[in-house]
């Protein structure tokens, strides 16, 4: 059997693999996912201070940029944890780009996240503050929901918001 042979089923695999990612055209703006299609790209549960949570994939949101990489967000059970984990721990956001989160820089990786008293925090896994920012409260949104990414008026800025409380999302480039 010659090297062409042997390479044959990996080739046809590889190529099939490709055939199988979505396609995000050159230039195209950034897609919000909705719960429906960002919960399929979520684990069932996820870690944080030394524990698993359970996430609420029917209180999930994402964005898929035009390069195909993705943020997404997801509320979590944090019923295991102790009041004062619970008060800031409420969801979980994973990115694969760099991002910028109510004006300030954060890499790419897994966080807790969470909104209290006007503020949004976020929070690496071992529970440790990374970043607080201001959250605005829009009292004007017509159909608040527990998670969800808005579109913003600004070119290349979304919202993440949990209920009407909301913080800039900012891919860095």
């Amino acid at each position: 059997m010659n090297l062409c042979q042997k390479l044959r089923p990996v080739t046809s695999f590889v190529i099939a693999a490709f055939l199988a990612l979505p396609l995000v055209a050159a230039g195209q703006a950034p897609a919000i996912l909705h719960a429906a299609e960002a919960g399929k790209l979520l684990p069932d549960a996820v870690f944080f201070a030394g524990q698993s949570a359970t996430t609420q994939l029917r209180n999930s949101a994402g964005l898929r940029f035009a390069d195909g990489r993705c943020v997404l967000a997801v509320l979590v059970d944090t019923s295991g944890y102790s009041s004062t984990v619970q008060q800031k721990y409420q969801g979980y956001l994973l990115s694969e780009v760099p991002l910028s989160m109510g004006g300030h820089s954060l890499a790419p990786g897994a966080y807790g996240i969470g909104f209290v008293g006007g503020r949004f925090f976020v929070m690496d896994i071992g529970n440790h503050n990374l970043l607080q920012a201001p959250a605005a409260h829009d009292a004007q949104m017509p159909r608040p929901m527990p998670l969800q990414i808005l579109g913003n008026t600004a070119p290349g800025a979304d919202r993440l918001c949990f209920g009407r409380d909301c913080v800039d999302l900012r891919r860095e480039r």
